[in-house]
């Protein structure tokens, strides 16, 4: 009760004392075509934008209102991170998709011990999309009313509060989990006999030579060029970090790293690549991949994931067969998701009208 009264007055305190809204520069570090085209779409009441476009003639990408190697959450882009991990673990045999949590977590007789990590792939496999708790529900109303982080916890806490959920057996439809996420990534890692931040460096940082990739612990693990995301009234948000968020939405990189991991995707030499490849159905007439989602869209097959902290929003978006991908980066919390969605589509359209010419 005292946290709760406490958030309030601190929601009232912020609502007097609000900062201005943030709004991005003209100029950009970077493309600055791309960047105008960016804040076009997205628009500019946002701290900074990063955007990077990918095509078969080349890469450009773009910051605004940041350096150009600023470092960014990416949010749940982190998912596809962590579902190449799984892909690439049971190309190299340490797991399989029928591999129970129970089998790498200690996880005890609980429910959760016995969802396969295929399902958790794919959100499919009935935990809920965060463990239910007083404490959590106060933790998230704080960081709500102070940009606080809501996270952070251990891998033994999260642990606890996993033992402790229950699974849907009965669903009838795929439930996004953000803790399902957080155990797949634990699991694959506990199965490599490493914890994840080290397994994504090992596994896809190095490989790729993405420098700016990072899981970072605490805040004191940020470099100085980590940039920290401001709400839409201006408020600055603290950095999510923490062992228990991280596979589901831990990591950071800058746009240049971030480019080049969509390259890797987009030819296949990426560790996990087939992590794009949809398995099952998802939503409507959606499918899913180990994380990514597929869709169409004005006639084109579009492979994407978002993501949101309290800071950020992220799109990223791939056209496979047309070898384009779009990223955005917004260190503000709107949604970028048409923006994206719409930079795509147009550089595709562009492209096919290129070809007919």
């Amino acid at each position: 009760m005292v946290l709760v009264v406490g958030a309030v007055v601190a929601l009232l305190i912020g609502l007097v004392l609000r900062p201005d809204p943030p709004r991005l520069p003209e100029r950009a570090a970077g493309d600055q075509a791309l960047a105008d085209a960016a804040r076009t779409a997205a628009g500019d009441r946002r701290e900074a934008l990063a955007v990077a476009l990918v095509t078969p003639d080349g890469t450009r990408t773009a910051v605004l209102g940041a350096p150009a190697d600023a470092e960014m959450e990416i949010g749940s882009l982190t998912k596809t991170f962590t579902g190449a991990l799984y892909v690439d673990a049971v190309e190299r045999g340490e797991v399989e998709p029928t591999t129970r949590l129970g089998d790498v977590l200690d996880l005890g007789d609980s429910p959760a011990a016995g969802v396969t990590l295929g399902d958790l792939a794919t959100h499919t496999s009935g935990l809920p999309r965060l463990p239910s708790s007083p404490a959590r529900f106060a933790s998230s109303l704080w960081a709500q009313v102070t940009g606080g982080n809501p996270y952070g916890e251990d891998l033994p806490t999260l642990l606890e509060q996993a033992r402790g959920v229950d699974v849907d057996a009965d669903r009838d439809e795929p439930v996004y989990s953000n803790l399902g996420f957080s155990l797949l990534g634990h699991a694959v890692a506990a199965a490599a006999d490493t914890d994840y931040a080290t397994l994504v460096d090992e596994r896809i940082s190095r490989p790729l030579e993405l420098g700016s990739v990072s899981v970072p612990r605490s805040a004191d693990d940020l470099t100085d060029r980590a940039v920290l995301g401001r709400s839409t009234a201006g408020r600055t948000m603290d950095a999510w970090t923490g062992d228990d968020l991280a596979p589901a939405g831990g990591v950071r990189a800058n746009v240049d790293d971030l480019a080049a991991y969509v390259r890797a995707l987009l030819d296949g030499s990426a560790p996990g690549a087939a992590a794009l490849d949809p398995v099952r159905d998802y939503a409507g007439d959606e499918q899913i991949g180990a994380a990514w989602l597929v869709t169409e869209r004005d006639g084109r097959t579009i492979t994407w994931h978002n993501g949101g902290t309290g800071g950020f929003s992220t799109w990223l978006g791939l056209d496979r067969d047309a070898g384009t991908a779009v990223v955005l980066v917004s260190a503000t919390p709107e949604s970028v998701d048409e923006a994206g969605m719409t930079m795509l589509l147009d550089q595709t359209a562009s492209e096919r009208a290129e070809e007919a010419r």
